[in-house]
């Protein structure tokens, strides 16, 4: 038995594990495995259009009837600075000619919406049992529509302080995402990395602080992490890295094995790539330029002269200038089915439970 059942409750689901979202990386076909595993299965939204999330909740709905989480970013939008992209491309230049790339060629601007009305629309009519955020929430009344259309708020939090802003906003849950964490970080009421605590340090606090579940995210890969973030107080766990060199993701073949290669000194928390602090595998964009640059355009400019290099060298089977966001566990990731993972991950974490209360 799970030692706290508030987030099995809350989500209606089997096991109080989370599929992290992990944009770029997964689609529908990885939600549904986790969901059939017994998972919350999260569908990254902050790069889909309306169309597109639409079509991948429809899916998702028609393969599993299990809750659907739907992840938005709601990060304040920033125009771009010319001057700065220009610095940025300029930095970039050397890596062009490398590549044989013009610099003068026009390039997609880079695509992360925050959360917005139009978006708010289709939670309205898809109704996703639970809809989590990424950099705090979204303005009042945008949240006031997604409680109204009966879905469950969660976001992240990254530091005690950001906790309990989310517990006075009215979150359902909240995710700790502590710095040994993939992907970005939920940062909202803080710019500065080197003040990030990590998973084991966070949870207690956090869990001290608030009044609703604490699902544990950041390091996370085993039954024994499992374990330990409920000896934390945590009512459940996040958990993306574990789950990318699963087949129904989406990573390419090089970044499989570059995954698979990776150890507990091999990803850092860059902004190069996107602008915004996000751990990944360190990539020789991070080597060279970072891994933090003050040169790196806000978020997401940053990302828009990186795309030529990265779909250039990735041609080539580089992962040079790839963001392949993973956490600090991410050697204890495994070749194996979804479901099958998260079964074990539960059966695994169960069995060290119950060893411990004996």
């Amino acid at each position: 038995m799970w030692p706290d059942r508030r987030l099995i409750d809350l989500f209606r689901t089997e096991f109080p594990i989370v599929l992290a979202p992990m944009a770029g990386v997964m689609d529908a076909d990885l939600v549904v495995a986790a969901a059939q595993g017994g998972a919350l299965g999260s569908l990254p939204c902050a790069m889909l259009s309306v169309e597109k999330a639409r079509e991948q909740v429809q899916i998702i709905r028609q393969r599993v009837s299990a809750p659907i989480n739907m992840n938005f970013f709601c990060h304040k939008q920033v125009a771009a600075d010319p001057a700065r992209e220009a610095a940025w491309k300029e930095r970039l230049a050397p890596y062009y000619r490398e590549l044989g790339l013009d610099t003068a060629a026009p390039v997609n601007a880079a695509n992360r919406v925050p959360f917005d009305g139009a978006m708010c629309e289709i939670v309205e009519e898809l109704k996703p049992e639970i809809v989590s955020f990424h950099f705090g929430l979204p303005d009042k009344d945008l949240t006031a529509r997604v409680k109204a259309a009966g879905c469950k708020v969660v976001a992240a939090a990254t530091t005690v302080k950001e906790a309990i802003w989310l517990d006075e906003h009215g979150v359902d849950a909240i995710i700790a995402q502590g710095a040994d964490a993939g992907g970005h970080r939920g940062m909202f009421l803080t710019e500065n990395i080197s003040e990030q605590p990590g998973t084991f340090a966070l949870v207690p606090q956090v869990v001290d602080a608030v009044h609703v579940p604490v699902i544990a995210a950041g390091g996370i890969a085993d039954g024994r992490g499992i374990a330990a973030a409920f000896a934390l107080g945590a009512a459940g766990v996040q958990i993306g890295t574990a789950y990318l060199r699963c087949p129904e993701s989406k990573v390419s073949a090089p970044a499989r094995m570059a995954l698979a290669q990776g150890r507990d000194d091999s990803t850092v928390i860059t902004n190069v790539m996107t602008g915004r602090p996000a751990r990944g595998l360190i990539n020789r964009a991070m080597r060279e330029i970072g891994p933090v640059s003050a040169t790196a355009p806000q978020f997401p400019h940053a990302a828009t002269a990186l795309a030529p290099l990265r779909a250039a060298a990735e041609k080539q089977g580089s992962l040079d200038f790839s963001n392949l966001w993973a956490g600090q566990a991410v050697r204890m990731g495994r070749d194996m089915p979804a479901a099958e993972l998260t079964r074990a991950l539960a059966g695994s974490a169960l069995a060290r439970l119950s060893k411990m209360a004996g």
